[in-house]
């Protein structure tokens, strides 16, 4: 697993048999929103990785519309023919994806 951290927000990607793990810690906003758009370009994109990206956002303690980078990133991986879904979203998440419609992309798991 790697680790990119810092006062805010911090970003893990985990490689497993069954896929890739990003894990989003802390608070996502604008400050923010590049690291993730380019941690999930990179393992949306990586060649000869398995379907499923698994976005877990369990301890995502804030996602303001930054948080909405995750679009462009499920766009890219159904181009690629890839999954990608959202585990735990807090009640924040899942208010802030019903209100700008794009819950409606993205499958989640409930731990």
């Amino acid at each position: 697993m790697t680790d990119d951290q810092d006062s805010r927000a911090r970003l893990a990607v985990e490689h497993t048999g069954q896929g890739v793990i990003v894990h989003v810690r802390g608070e996502m906003d604008i400050d923010h929103a590049d690291r993730l758009r380019e941690t999930l370009h990179t393992e949306v994109t990586r060649p000869q990785e398995t379907a499923e990206i698994v976005v877990d956002v369990t301890d995502l303690t804030f996602c303001d519309s930054a948080g909405l980078t995750l679009l462009q990133a499920r766009l890219t991986a159904q181009g690629l023919g890839r999954r990608m879904q959202l585990h735990n979203p807090s009640r924040q998440m899942t208010r802030l994806l019903e209100l700008t419609g794009a819950d409606q992309f993205f499958p989640t798991t409930h731990a």
